[in-house]
């Protein structure tokens, strides 16, 4: 009897269900890098913005033809605003605008539109802190300055309100 050396090797059944096993456990974690698209606000529709005109619509049209405004002006409700953003984040990052589009129609007092403007995404404004602390007025004192600093200060015997004797 000659013994030769056997090597094991599993079942094609076996391999193919670890296969499967290991795919279906990468696959939630792999799922984490893929881009997420978002929209904010206005579907905006170049055929239905290009139908507000000044002189012919107003403020009715303009809700029958659009819907309600996203937001209106700060100080007057003569200015009505349509807004539409599109994002873009990837993984754990935070959303960075890919397209925008703010209508802007203006009312005059008899309620017809006067003017009407698109912004886009030129208007976008990156707004980087400049370090982890915000600055302040005041004195920059310790924590034990501040746990410890009134102590004798406040309320004492013979001081008045501002601490002073008088």
């Amino acid at each position: 009897m000659t013994s030769k050396a056997q090597t094991f090797r599993a079942p094609r059944s076996m391999r193919s269900r670890a296969a499967l096993l290991v795919a279906l456990t990468a696959l939630p974690l792999l799922s984490g890098c893929g881009q997420l698209r978002g929209h904010q606000g206005f579907i905006y529709d170049q055929t239905l913005a290009s139908q507000i005109l000044p002189g012919v619509d107003n403020r009715q049209s303009v809700e029958r033809t659009l819907g309600r405004p996203t937001f209106t002006g700060q100080f007057s409700d003569s200015e009505w605003y349509y807004f539409a953003r599109d994002t873009r984040q990837l993984a754990f990052a935070n959303p960075r605008p890919t397209a925008q589009q703010v209508m802007r129609v203006q009312f005059d007092k008899a309620g017809n539109v006067a003017k009407v403007d698109f912004t886009g995404l030129d208007q976008v404004a990156k707004i980087d802190p400049e370090s982890d602390k915000t600055p302040t007025l005041g004195r920059n004192r310790t924590f034990f300055q501040d746990l410890f600093g009134n102590i004798g200060a406040v309320g004492a015997p013979g001081a008045g309100a501002g601490g002073a004797p008088q």
